[in-house]
């Protein structure tokens, strides 16, 4: 043991307010509780949905495609340089009007009847549209409320958001952009479906009691005499979302590959002026489910997306400040994406084997301890949602 590294303390009391109550497994597998938690939560809430570097210009756009709202979404730059969302749905018949996921034009036209729609979702022209009995106004496709932070990309489908983006994000929000996201010009993705439930899933990035267990094969356990299971140092919660701060090993295990990765990481980090911020060590996890980790060496998000009760999507990003313009920096940036899929290889299998056994019903309770503090945060801002939601419907049923 080094006797020069300070002693690590777990935070426990960080986590003690939130109790130590079991949790209902039934909450992690049943239709009915998902659909609850589908309207109360996922169509009222802010959703990360992508970053302002893919809208680089004005009439780029990107599409989204959203289960949880049997949605598909255009999110578009304008012409006027203003980012607007609005359904990729022609409103003569409803045809999607582009099957591509990204592309650059300031006019959308149906392939059914050919109506043409401008890059603000007003229709521009349809053809022998005096036989309908209706005004292009009244052809306008419907809007979703979208708006941007530390260059993420947010949209609500609550058709009037009882917040702001950033009233929601609170206090997190001047953290994120200090973050290099905040910067970046590009990015790598991975994009992987699980079955699993998207609690279940996000839960297993919360955490890092699992480390050492599971993660061995990638050398990702932290691990060391005063600190076993690489715990974080502080855990913080502002409303509905919760940060932690990632724990250094003093003397970390790390593969002679990874260490020349991480020193040219660190190297160009330190040329972009994405070093030494406030946030280099922070995980910020974005209620419902988006998280990004500040690190500045391997910057990257995840965000999960429910698809059914045990079904999710998610999508890692690991965003980048300027281009692949040397071998150094393409090296670092295939070898960052690799080794992330590689860690979350090893984890697949474990959230897979987790919502196999909780389907039986047979297991009525899940347990978590002290240092899963933010699963335990999420289950009860998940449940309070439900409940505010259930309120605000009796209420509106009573009133009319």
């Amino acid at each position: 043991m080094n006797k020069h590294a300070p002693v690590f303390t777990a935070p426990e009391q960080d986590v003690a307010w939130l109790g130590t109550d079991p949790i209902p497994a039934k909450a992690y597998y049943d239709p009915e509780w998902f659909e609850l938690e589908r309207k109360a939560i996922f169509m009222r809430s802010w959703i990360e949905v992508g970053h302002i570097c893919e809208l680089p210009e004005p009439g780029t756009w990107i599409r989204r495609d959203l289960e949880f709202a049997n949605a598909s979404i255009l999110i578009v730059r304008g012409k006027d340089d203003q980012i607007r969302a609005f359904y990729n749905a022609c409103t003569h018949r409803g045809t999607q009007l582009v099957e591509e996921e990204s592309g650059k034009g300031t006019r959308f036209q149906c392939p059914y009847h050919f109506w043409n729609f401008g890059d603000d979702g007003r229709l521009v022209g349809a053809p022998d549209f005096n036989r309908f009995a209706l005004t292009k106004e009244d052809c306008k496709i419907p809007q979703v409320s979208v708006d941007t932070c530390a260059g993420l990309i947010f949209i609500n489908f609550d058709p009037n958001p009882k917040q702001t983006l950033r009233e929601y994000l609170g206090d997190c929000a001047a953290g994120l952009e200090s973050l290099p996201v905040a910067k970046a010009t590009t990015f790598h993705e991975y994009v992987y479906e699980i079955d699993a439930n998207w609690k279940i899933t996000y839960d297993n990035f919360q955490e890092n009691y699992h480390l050492r267990h599971v993660h061995g094969l990638t050398g990702i356990a932290t691990v060391h005499p005063d600190n076993l299971y690489g715990y974080p140092v502080r855990y913080s919660f502002h409303g509905q979302h919760r940060t932690q701060e990632i724990w250094t090993n003093p003397t970390p295990q790390i593969a002679p590959m990874q260490g020349f990765n991480f020193g040219i990481a660190a190297k160009i980090g330190r040329e972009q002026g994405i070093i030494g911020g406030p946030h280099d060590r922070t995980y910020f996890a974005i209620f419902p489910s988006f998280f990004v980790i500040g690190t500045p060496v391997q910057h990257f998000s995840h965000k999960v997306y429910p698809i059914s009760a045990t079904k999710s999507r998610g999508v890692f990003r690991i965003y980048w400040v300027g281009k692949d313009d040397s071998a150094s920096k393409r090296y670092v940036r295939e070898y960052a994406l690799a080794s992330l899929r590689d860690i979350h290889t090893e984890d697949v299998n474990i959230i897979n084997r987790a919502q196999k056994g909780l389907m039986s019903g047979a297991i009525k309770h899940i347990h978590f301890m002290s240092m899963e503090g933010l699963c335990r945060h999420l289950y009860q801002q998940v449940v309070a949602a439900v409940e505010h939601w259930q309120a605000e419907q009796a209420l509106n049923g009573a009133q009319g």
